[in-house]
């Protein structure tokens, strides 16, 4: 283990960063009462963090701020969309050299509705 006198600068920025990071994720686990109360005194201790990185992050939640609390009342993120989004560009993929764009909406459908093709036994 190294000699505390030998922590440099950077590595102690680092831990405070991985810190303030793993301080935010326990933001997810708050309950709906105390959510904007905790977000707050985070979003105070990124942005007084002097790391640049932290604080960017910092100022673009306070840019979602208030989609981010409604998630404690929804529960609903865009983690599907994304799913089916990944799907479309696999078709596209496939789709290359096709001719038409009723081809690409067919390879959509048929990577989407995740249909089976069996041969009669």
């Amino acid at each position: 283990m190294p000699d505390p006198e030998s922590v440099t600068g950077a590595s102690r920025r680092e831990a405070r960063a991985y810190h303030i990071r793993l301080n935010f994720q326990e933001f997810w686990n708050q309950p709906l009462q105390e959510a904007e109360a905790f977000l707050k005194k985070w979003y105070f201790w990124a942005t007084h963090s002097r790391l640049e990185p932290i604080k960017e992050a910092a100022y673009t939640i306070k840019c979602h701020w208030d989609g981010i609390l409604r998630w404690f009342m929804s529960k609903i993120n865009n983690g599907i969309l994304e799913g089916i989004n990944s799907l479309i560009q696999a078709a596209k993929a496939k789709a290359r050299g096709y001719r038409t764009t009723k081809n690409l909406i067919t390879m959509i459908y048929l990577i989407g509705g995740k249909l089976e093709f069996r041969l009669p036994t």
